[in-house]
């Protein structure tokens, strides 16, 4: 292995969500939860049909069965309803990054881990990936911020497993390169999968994984 090559943990702490109204109306807190899982979801559905500039507060109450004269003791507004949603299915969506998979398991191929990493992508993630990207016109200043410091140090975590991998210098910024790309085809399925709807879904992992695994061996071959 190079001398060169970080070899250090974690970058820094991931950022904080984003933040949440917190309302106190409602004295029940199983029944506020329940109320406003039940808003987080029909909005979910209509701003990924409608999109959120669309979509009302009337749209939302109607789908979800919560009464819009009550509906305010469980969210603050539809931007508030949108940073509940980009948590849970973003920032917290239960789904591990490559990085953390390559960690997890050292001795498994990096093919093996992409693999895994798309597929859970597109899968458990896609729901939450679309609104991510679709949302982002919408986000406040500080939202916004938040999203790209949490894609940041994704991208410079995943960047330093792969320098690992690869065998590549610390200061080689093709890992880079290739964490951000990584990051942009964990969107391609479930942004533009109307494309390819009638192509098995295990070729298009398998053919993706073996791209990029060959890329990355690629760039071991040719150090700079």
């Amino acid at each position: 292995m190079s001398d060169n090559k970080n070899s250090s943990g974690s970058a820094e702490h991931a950022p904080d969500p984003l933040f949440e109204a917190r309302l106190v109306g409602i004295q029940d807190s199983s029944l506020a939860e329940q109320r406003r899982d039940q808003i987080c979801d029909a909005a979910l559905e209509l701003f990924l049909q409608k999109g959120f500039a669309s979509t009302t507060i009337r749209d939302i109450c109607a789908l979800s069965g919560v009464n819009q004269a009550s509906i305010y003791d469980y969210i603050a507004n539809k931007n508030d309803i949108l940073r509940r949603l980009l948590n849970k299915l973003w920032f917290r969506s239960g789904v591990p990054n490559l990085h953390e998979l390559l960690k997890q398991d050292p001795e498994a191929s990096l093919e093996d881990c992409l693999r895994l990493y798309l597929r859970e992508s597109w899968t458990t993630k896609r729901k939450g990936t679309i609104l991510a990207y679709r949302a982002v016109p919408h986000l406040q200043k500080d939202d916004r911020a938040a999203m790209r410091a949490r894609d940041q140090l994704v991208i410079q975590e995943m960047a330093m497993e792969l320098r690992e991998r690869a065998d590549l210098a610390e200061n080689d910024p093709r890992a880079d390169i290739i964490a951000n790309l990584i990051m942009y085809l964990a969107g391609f399925g479930p942004l533009r999968d109307w494309l390819h709807q009638d192509i098995d879904d295990d070729v298009i992992v398998d053919t993706i994984a073996a791209g990029v695994t060959a890329m990355i061996e690629k760039l071991s071959e040719h150090q700079r």
